[in-house]
């Protein structure tokens, strides 16, 4: 029997129902700004980046009568999204910094970026660190920025022998100290975090659980899977004072440190290629930075050798009916695809709501769980 092809709007009719309808509010001090946009809404909008890449909220409305009022630069907005039969959800506060204005037929752009940041964290500063663990030094900028602090157990401890900041703000510093870690830092509702990528902590640092999507529940999918950028390794330099020269450390396949949470069994998980061992150093990436020690450049390795496993493949998914409750960092398991794709962890690293006339939809970039994936030898 042939079934009657459906376009894209039956399609998400059939998944959300016809009755669901989206919703969202959007207030500025208190007062809710909703009903002024009924009517006139084109398009909202919302990126949720990882890290400090900011969030950003854009709101397209439509402005043929020319009745609009262009709103100042600086005002912060507090979205809510959601549906109407399972209530909103709060995304958080965001501070207009771009207004536009085109057509025929004419319409407004509010552009809005998160407003987490406080102003002393985009400030450039000159200063040093020697002997102080991560915990320290995160609760020490969290504690000068009004911020509770939430730091992963496995990072807070490690301590920092020397790290200099010189010319760079806060945000710039945690990223790089975040990278030389293979962690995340960010700024959500008021704290600082400082987790291991892929962690899956709430901003009060409670483990969230994992999340499952079913193929059902999606419009469009996108699976790639591809070389590792053809490094088969990564080469770190760091100062020996000892011996007055410059050292080196080489991570690979056969030496990097594997976090393996959850046993995995082989069928069906995603399996790369054996390397060679040792790595071809014409083949390998080399890190610019110059670290203080031996350690600091061995973690750093590491933590680029994760970030290139996790490259290997990316799965793209546009859910029919929006969830406002995703968000980056958050792990989740997918149903209904390939076994290869199903039966391997994943992890969200950039989550888009976009709200229209033709309804609410989530798309989400998701990156593997590299604890998850199998290494053949």
């Amino acid at each position: 029997m042939t079934l009657p092809s459906m376009d894209a709007a039956d399609l998400a009719a059939t998944i959300v129902g016809h009755d669901a309808r989206p919703a969202y509010r959007l207030t500025h001090d208190g007062q809710d700004l909703t009903t002024r946009f009924q009517g006139r809404l084109i398009s909202l909008t919302l990126v949720d980046n990882r890290g400090f890449e900011a969030d950003q909220l854009d709101i397209e409305l439509d402005d043929s009568d020319g009745l609009l009022a262009l709103p100042e630069k600086g005002v912060r907005l507090q979205l809510a999204l959601g549906w109407e039969d399972t209530g909103l959800v709060d995304k958080g506060s965001y501070k207009v910094d771009e207004i536009e204005h085109a057509g025929p037929p004419d319409r407004l752009t509010i552009r809005a970026r998160s407003a987490d940041l406080a102003s002393d964290m985009t400030t450039r500063k000159e200063r040093s660190f020697r002997n102080q663990t991560i915990g320290d030094l995160v609760r020490a900028i969290a504690g000068k920025n009004e911020l509770v602090a939430v730091i992963a157990a496995k990072l807070a401890d490690v301590v920092i022998e020397h790290l200099d900041q010189t010319g760079e703000s806060d945000a710039n510093l945690l990223t790089r100290l975040a990278k030389d870690h293979d962690a995340i830092s960010t700024v959500k509702q008021g704290k600082l975090l400082f987790i291991q990528a892929g962690a899956a902590l709430s901003a009060s640092g409670v483990p969230l659980p994992t999340v499952t999507i079913t193929r059902a529940s999606g419009d469009t999918h996108n699976f790639l899977i591809a070389d590792r950028e053809n490094y088969n390794g990564v080469k770190a330099y760091y100062q020996d004072t000892r011996r007055a020269m410059k050292g080196e450390v080489v991570i690979d396949a056969s030496n990097a440190t594997v976090r393996q949470e959850e046993p995995a069994t082989s069928k069906g998980i995603l399996h790369l290629p054996a390397l060679p061992t040792p790595p071809n150093p014409d083949n390998v990436k080399v890190l610019r930075h110059i670290y203080a020690t031996k350690s600091n450049a061995e973690r750093a390795a590491c933590a680029e050798w994760a970030r290139m496993q996790r490259g290997v493949a990316s799965f793209c998914i546009t859910l029919a009916r929006g969830r406002p409750d995703m968000f980056p960092e958050l792990r989740t398991k997918v149903s209904g695809w390939k076994p290869q794709i199903d039966n391997t962890g994943w992890t969200i690293t950039k989550v888009t709501h976009r709200l229209t006339e033709q309804g609410y939809t989530t798309s989400l970039d998701l990156e593997l769980r590299p604890d998850l994936v199998l290494v053949d030898n």
